[in-house]
């Protein structure tokens, strides 16, 4: 059973990977694995809010910055490891990069003093088992997100890494706050000017 927040979470994700209103509400329901009547009536407050209008998107930032509001905040299980991407690309347990790695990735504004990665929980064991092979646990270069595991949604590979959606990006970097928050508003501004694909 998906707690409210995590359907307004997928909800808003959804909206925001695919915001030109080409979704119908019953296919952002199913997406979401939210009831209909459930999306319809949230979808009804970010129309009031004025973020949206049935599904289309008319207000990005705005409803990023609603995201940012709600966001759950994911577990976390820090590592530290000698050749953190190399071990990444040869696993075939899923995962999603997020903030710095993922924005350098992207963007290339940040350095990437710390590669975060979104895991499913049922992989926790695994991807611990993987790290302490060759790497120590505690406060270091790598950490573990655990989250729902729509946060993969609208993932996309580059350079044979897989990426957390753009939006998902955004809301991430801004949570992270400091440097990543003008990071955040750079990719805004890419994807507002149509400079940048977000799915």
């Amino acid at each position: 059973m998906k707690t409210r927040g995590t359907l307004r979470e997928r909800i808003i994700r959804t909206l925001l990977v695919e915001p030109n209103g080409t979704l119908t509400k019953y296919k952002l329901a199913k997406t979401a694995e939210a009831s209909f009547p459930w999306t319809h009536e949230f979808l009804n407050k970010l129309q009031a809010l004025k973020l949206v209008k049935g599904t289309q998107v008319t207000n990005y930032t705005g409803l990023i910055n609603y995201w940012l509001q709600i966001k759950t905040i994911p577990e976390k299980k820090d590592y530290m490891h000698k050749n953190p991407l190399n071990l990444i690309q040869e696993t075939n347990i899923p995962y999603a990069l997020t903030t710095y790695q993922a924005e350098n990735l992207v963007q290339h504004y940040l350095f990437p003093s710390r590669i975060d990665l979104y895991i499913k929980k049922e992989d926790v064991d695994k991807w611990h088992e993987e790290l302490t092979v060759e790497g120590l646990v505690g406060k270091g270069n790598l950490r573990l997100l655990i989250a729902d595991e729509h946060v993969f949604y609208g993932a996309f590979k580059r350079q044979n890494l897989t990426v957390v959606s753009i939006p998902q990006l955004i809301v991430d970097l801004l949570q992270e706050d400091g440097v990543c928050t003008e990071a955040a508003e750079k990719l805004i501004s890419k994807v507002e000017q149509h400079a940048i694909s977000i799915n």
